[in-house]
């Protein structure tokens, strides 16, 4: 039951540091399409608000500590990379996928490292 527990809550973390990674993505995103001609200034009014969501979405993290940035910046790193592909239509290279799976992995080290039991 406990271990179910853990699940769930990492689980919820990790969907969490998502939605936050696309919010982040998107407030840059739009203002680059602009500055690149590819968009008008309106563009700048829904990056705007999704700069706040992600700002507003950082308050949810369970603690703003060390270990939970380290952990977001992976996640980061893997959201980043599927933007590139599904948004920018841009095929990650295996150096890519494999860059992820190690950020991934370490964030994982960081991450379950410090728990005590």
């Amino acid at each position: 039951m406990q271990a179910s527990i853990e699940w769930a809550s990492l689980a919820r973390t990790f969907g969490l540091f998502t939605v936050t990674a696309v919010a982040e993505l998107l407030g840059c995103y739009l203002p680059m399409l602009w500055l690149s001609n590819k968009g008008s200034a309106w563009l700048l009014l829904p990056a705007g608000i999704s700069l706040l969501v992600f700002v507003w979405l950082l308050s949810l993290h369970p603690a703003a500590s060390g270990r939970v940035y380290a952990t977001y910046g992976a996640i980061y790193i893997a959201t980043a990379l599927a933007w590139l592909w599904l948004v920018d239509g841009v095929t990650p290279a295996w150096t890519d996928i494999a860059g992820v799976g190690l950020a991934l992995a370490g964030a994982a080290v960081i991450a379950m490292g410090h728990r005590t039991n």
